[in-house]
């Protein structure tokens, strides 16, 4: 499917100048307030057990008032954004198909999952479903062929996640850099910011150490995994699942800072020896000052 039809099918707009419009998902301070993936490690651990007293969560430098959310309670909306272009084949795409697999093994009876693959195009195979034998056949049926759009695979995975309830993880695995998209880093990077998703990028062969992949990580406070070989895709799939329901759920509602505009976030942990990730920032509701 052309990338243009898939925005116009998701009601998006661009400008003239090809930025992406304010009409995509926000990650926002609604109703609600704030949510807030924290990942908290001591050395390779993950530390749990950990309560609201023992973050400390400032919003454009103003400590905020947090409540933690069991994630055993949310379900989780897991988008694999797989590369299939020609570079994909024969071992690699065996070993893509079998990291998939185990992916969606580890998920649980109230979680869904969607399946986007790109090349110089894209394609949403399998949309946001708890039918996880329906991306398993969407797999067997992939032939890897053509060139590599990574930044439309990335935006289009973003926009499955949008307006979902739950917790939403995209998963984008690639062996190439970007050889035919069209939007530009800097637009899906905005897109990356104002979602509520989180990113893991899984990058192989041209695509290790390449900057677009570690930014969209970044900025949605995942991680980029470089690997050597397919055979690491497995492992490395299973240890994304494991490391994402390893994470705290902070909400707060937005309190002494303005509405609009993009909000820096602080996160930090009561305790020595420990390492926080979490999204650098969100984009607010209401003009900016």
């Amino acid at each position: 499917m052309d990338i243009r039809a898939i925005l116009a099918a998701a009601a998006l707009t661009l400008c003239a100048g090809g930025a992406i419009s304010a009409q995509q998902a926000r990650f926002s301070s609604a109703t609600l307030g704030v949510r807030v993936d924290v990942l908290v490690t001591r050395g390779r651990a993950f530390v749990s057990g950990l309560t609201a007293a023992d973050f400390e969560l400032r919003d454009n430098g103003v400590l905020q008032a947090v409540e933690v959310i069991d994630p055993s309670d949310v379900p989780v909306n897991a988008v694999l954004a797989l590369d299939m272009s020609a570079s994909t084949s024969g071992q690699r795409l065996t070993d893509l198909i079998a990291a998939s697999q185990a992916f969606l093994n580890g998920l649980k009876p109230i979680d869904r999952a969607a399946l986007t693959t790109f090349n110089e195009s894209v394609t949403p195979r399998v949309p946001l479903t708890a039918d996880l034998t329906a991306i398993q056949s969407a797999l067997a049926a992939i032939r890897p062929t053509g060139n590599t759009a990574v930044m439309h695979g990335a935006y289009v995975a973003l926009l499955t996640t949008q307006a979902e309830p739950g917790r939403s993880l995209v998963v984008l695995c690639t062996d190439g850099r970007d050889t035919a998209s069209w939007l530009d880093p800097d637009e899906v990077l905005e897109s990356a910011k104002r979602s509520n998703a989180v990113i893991y990028t899984v990058a192989a062969g041209r695509a290790r150490r390449w900057t677009p992949l570690t930014e969209l990580a970044d900025a949605t406070g995942g991680h980029t995994i470089e690997i050597q070989s397919s055979k690491d895709l497995t492992p490395e799939f299973r240890k994304i699942l494991e490391d994402f329901r390893s994470r705290y759920i902070l909400t707060f509602v937005p309190s002494g800072v303005d509405e609009g505009g993009f909000h820096r976030l602080d996160v930090r942990v009561r305790r020595g020896g420990v390492a926080v990730k979490a999204r650098p920032g969100y984009i607010g509701r209401g003009p900016a000052r």
